[in-house]
């Protein structure tokens, strides 16, 4: 999906399919609670090739099969149903005028543009895939690219960040501490993120959480009643575990306590798939 117009003038609508299939949800949970495959046929009662069709996304789960894999794996038997059966998807719902988005081809993540045109300031969130369209988008717009906002290390959220640094030279990555490593001298005079502090944003702040689990820098940025989640949390789902030093609890512990507590309608802007609110995953994520 490309970016809207640069200057941002009419609202917009992410319109994405929903990351995870019930399959990935299985496969995230099995891994998060270190149950194989024959212990989730023993506690399911599902034979293990049927568990194996369904994990691989070639059959479709009956709402017993899905209840069941669902307390095998401690998760929410009714929430796991209604997205077996496909029977929730987010709402569609218009962004506010001063976020953007793009889908950062080549690569399957989301990207986002905060532009703030009367206060002449920039951030990107996730710059991933190519440059080219992140860099003519704020070439357009008369404002100062202030942060590169880095959700997490994996390429396909920050390969792109050489060359936009190279276009904006003055523009700060911002980026957790654990995470800065892997990025190399791409991180160079980056901003570390301390959990709960905020930066000065135009006429107001992005506030900083830091929500371990998936990577053990993963990071979450909220501005006005928005969310951007990377990979901590998806519609529906969560993201997979690739930490050293934080794992599976460590990441629904996050989400519970960071995430969860902020308004209902506070808008969920993931790393991959569509947007969601903090309302609809409380009460439709099987995770919780």
């Amino acid at each position: 999906m490309a970016v809207q117009h640069a200057r941002f003038e009419q609202a917009m609508k992410i319109v994405i399919e929903l990351e995870d299939t019930f399959g990935d949800i299985m496969r995230k949970a099995s891994r998060g609670t270190a149950m194989t495959g024959d212990q989730l046929a023993k506690a399911s009662g599902i034979g293990a090739d049927r568990l194996a069709a369904l994990q691989a996304d070639k059959a479709q789960a009956s709402e017993d099969e899905a209840r069941a894999v669902a307390r095998a794996l401690k998760l929410d038997p009714g929430k796991l149903a209604d997205i077996a059966l496909r029977r929730w998807t987010p709402p569609v719902m218009e962004q506010p005028q001063h976020i953007g988005h793009q889908v950062n081809t080549p690569q399957p993540s989301n990207g986002y543009f905060l532009i703030l045109q009367e206060q002449k300031a920039a951030a990107f969130v996730d710059p991933g895939g190519a440059p080219a369209n992140i860099i003519s988008t704020l070439r357009r717009s008369p404002v100062n690219l202030q942060y590169i906002l880095l959700t997490h290390r994996h390429a396909d959220h920050c390969d792109a960040l050489a060359p936009v640094r190279e276009a904006f030279p003055s523009a700060r990555p911002v980026i957790h501490r654990l995470d800065a490593p892997a990025l190399g001298t791409r991180a160079r005079d980056s901003i570390g993120i301390n959990d709960g502090d905020a930066l000065p944003f135009g006429d107001g702040e992005i506030r900083l959480r830091h929500t371990p689990g998936h990577t053990d820098g993963s990071s979450c940025f909220i501005y006005k009643g928005s969310i951007f989640t990377g990979d901590t949390l998806f519609a529906g789902s969560v993201g997979g575990l690739f930490g050293d030093d934080f794992g599976y609890l460590d990441l629904l512990h996050g989400i519970e306590t960071k995430l969860f507590c902020l308004p209902e309608d506070t808008v969920v802007l993931p790393g991959h798939g569509p947007p969601s609110t903090i309302g609809e995953e409380r009460a439709h994520n099987p995770f919780f």
